[in-house]
């Protein structure tokens, strides 16, 4: 893995918080002119620790007002059935995460839907209807504490 010094740490906190930050704007705020700072910019996406730039949407401005996890467990753990199972999950739109976790169930879904009247269609129609899912437990988000994608950058990185 590439080593991250304080500048490139920087540059990924501040594109964190504002990735529409011009580059001007960028090298100032990092002490470097530039050339350089666009440099580092291009070398952290094309090593894959910027893996995009994207509007953050106000889900319940646009009408996705409930947040609800779900708990999956599968008829079986054998590779087909994962693979079968990924492959159609992520064709569904509503879903926003998810996870492979151990314990009791196998997936962990994240998901966002309109109202409780879609919660039937998305569980039903769609989630147990997954290749091998055969049992869920749902969990319907009643206040979002917090909701965050910013990762935690210290000033000097821990050696895996």
């Amino acid at each position: 893995m590439t080593d991250l010094d304080r500048i490139d740490r920087n540059i990924l906190r501040l594109l964190q918080a504002q990735g529409r930050m011009s580059m001007t704007e960028l090298a100032d705020r990092v002490g470097l002119s530039v050339t350089p700072c666009s440099e580092r910019v291009k070398r952290l996406e094309r090593d894959g620790f910027i893996l995009g730039y994207h509007a953050r949407l106000d889900p319940h401005r646009l009408g996705q007002h409930l947040l609800v996890f779900v708990e999956i467990k599968l008829v079986a753990k054998s590779g087909a059935i994962f693979d079968d199972f990924r492959r159609e999950v992520l064709k569904l739109p509503n879903v926003l995460e998810c996870h492979l976790v151990s314990g009791e169930f196998d997936y962990l879904i994240k998901a966002r839907i309109p109202e409780m009247g879609a919660y039937r269609k998305l569980l039903g129609d769609m989630l147990l209807a997954l290749p091998g899912a055969r049992e869920s437990r749902s969990y319907m988000v009643m206040e979002e504490i917090k909701e965050s994608l910013v990762l935690d950058l210290p000033e000097t990185q821990a050696r895996a």
